[in-house]
């Protein structure tokens, strides 16, 4: 055994260790029913290591997928939603695009897999999307939409700014329906009548938020949801993102004293 293999198994036993210590110090903590992740550095991940082609991180992030929802799962959240794809990366060159679009597909199709309990909810603007993407993605919701575990959203398509602006119309055209004239609308109109016609209308908002890959910005994700959220904010690039990565958020986030407006 080679003195590098030696140096790896003892790193990897003591990173063990400490995420074992990690989870008992969790054991009481308060969790968050809804976590927000925002899933970067997959192509900066991709060059670190020599790789042209980008797909390579993306696939690579994605396959991280599965592991994150198991550790939700472990921790009794019951919402997550997954930043995939956001209206500005619609203006990527095609080449790097479409793979990323098959790769949004591919994870569609394995998380509504009959081996597995979550539900799946796609969350964003389906009319900027091909439309082989918005079925697979539809198909997915209605496959598991009576499955007994946590609700997962996959942000597909979406803009925080543009989901704010579906919702207001989304209420006005409502109360045009119902023949309710403008000048009434405004003498009633309440910050939980936009709530109601968000994406996550009917979910808790995201009590905590992380983002990978040293950004320490939101990107346009959650805007209205995320008013009195937490974030967490990692160096590690998604696809290297570990459970003690996880941990590490999660005792972030039980140790803050949470303030409502100030």
């Amino acid at each position: 055994m080679t003195a590098v293999s030696v140096r790896r198994r003892v790193r990897d036993a003591l990173i063990q260790v400490y995420e074992r210590r990690l989870a008992r110090e969790l054991g009481d903590a308060d969790v968050p029913r809804h976590v927000g992740v925002i899933m970067d550095g997959n192509r900066r991940w991709a060059r670190s290591i020599g790789l042209e082609d980008v797909a390579h991180g993306h696939r690579r992030g994605a396959d991280k997928i599965v592991d994150l929802l198991a550790w939700c799962d472990d921790a009794g959240v019951q919402v997550v939603t997954l930043f995939m794809l956001s209206t500005d990366n619609l203006r990527r060159p095609d080449s790097e695009l479409q793979p990323l679009l098959r790769i949004i597909e591919d994870v569609a199709v394995d998380l509504s897999g009959p081996d597995r309990r979550w539900k799946v909810r796609q969350m964003g603007a389906a009319e900027v999307l091909p439309p082989e993407t918005v079925a697979i993605l539809k198909q997915a919701e209605e496959d598991t939409c009576d499955r007994p575990g946590a609700t997962v959203n996959l942000a597909v398509g979406y803009g925080g700014r543009r989901e704010i602006a579906d919702a207001v119309r989304s209420l006005l055209t409502e109360h045009a329906a119902r023949g309710t004239s403008l000048e009434e609308l405004v003498e009633v109109l309440e910050v939980e009548h936009i709530a109601d016609h968000l994406y996550t209308r009917g979910q808790p908002d995201p009590d905590l938020v992380i983002r990978t890959s040293g950004e320490q910005r939101m990107s346009g994700f959650l805007l209205w949801q995320t008013a009195n959220a937490e974030f967490h904010f990692t160096d590690v690039y998604w696809p290297d993102f570990r459970r003690i990565d996880f941990l590490r958020a999660l005792r972030d986030y039980s140790a803050r004293h949470r303030r409502f407006g100030g």
